[in-house]
């Protein structure tokens, strides 16, 4: 089971190949303004290095939110394609959860925290259960120092949100917060590759034509236009 990753929830995103024997390829981007600019040259990039081509690609799988409302639209949008194109299945892939597994057999609950602007975090709570992570707190949008409201024993934080707001978190559970180091505070579309096989492998696919990101708020555009009715 090839299955091509695609990972824009924050600015930093990514592209990834895998298969059942494990990683085949992985790209990284750090995109200044949307990913739009350079999501399809990476793809070409990873497939070409991977000496492989889309026709060969078993199914796409899309980090599907929460997070940036504009690297949610363009992921989907990209995934769709490329499956509308190659006539593939698409694999909707919990961002939050993929994020998680930066952090696999951890003895603490990890708690995965993006920014949401207006001084919240999109955030949600795993635990590590033998094989996997279960949630413990689903997907929300609260204010960074709210988090520790459901804790009873310190947890592992990571994402941009805690380090946008790591002086009210430590202000509000100093005792309680496990900083993850930088280079775990990123989003990885090779998680997103390694969740969306699984998926895959159990039939867990997305109709192309009506699949939506996980937003779970609405857009401020949204929001004026129901102050407006």
């Amino acid at each position: 089971m090839k299955i091509l990753a695609l990972e824009t929830s924050t600015m930093l995103g990514g592209v990834a190949i895998a298969d059942g024997h494990g990683l085949i390829a992985e790209i990284r981007l750090n995109v200044k303004t949307t990913h739009s600019e350079c999501m399809l040259t990476a793809i070409d990039y990873a497939l070409r290095q991977s000496d492989m081509t889309l026709d060969e690609i078993d199914a796409v799988a899309v980090a599907s939110g929460p997070g940036s409302f504009t690297g949610l639209r363009i992921g989907l949008s990209t995934a769709k394609g490329l499956c509308y194109a190659a006539a593939k299945p698409l694999v909707l892939v919990p961002t939050l959860e993929a994020f998680a597994w930066n952090f696999p057999y951890s003895v603490h609950p990890v708690c995965i925290m993006l920014d949401a602007r207006k001084g919240e975090v999109y955030t949600a709570t795993f635990r590590w259960e033998r094989e996997g992570f279960m949630p413990v707190v689903s997907a929300r949008s609260i204010r960074p120092e709210d988090i520790f409201t459901d804790c009873s024993s310190p947890v592992v934080l990571a994402g941009e949100g805690v380090i946008r707001y790591r002086d009210r978190i430590i202000s509000a559970g100093a005792e309680m917060a496990i900083i993850a180091p930088s280079h775990k505070m990123v989003p990885s579309a090779s998680n997103v590759a390694l969740l969306g096989q699984q998926k895959a492998l159990r039939s867990e696919f997305a109709d192309a034509a009506t699949a939506e990101p996980l937003y779970i708020r609405k857009s401020e555009a949204e929001v004026k236009w129901s102050e407006k009715q």
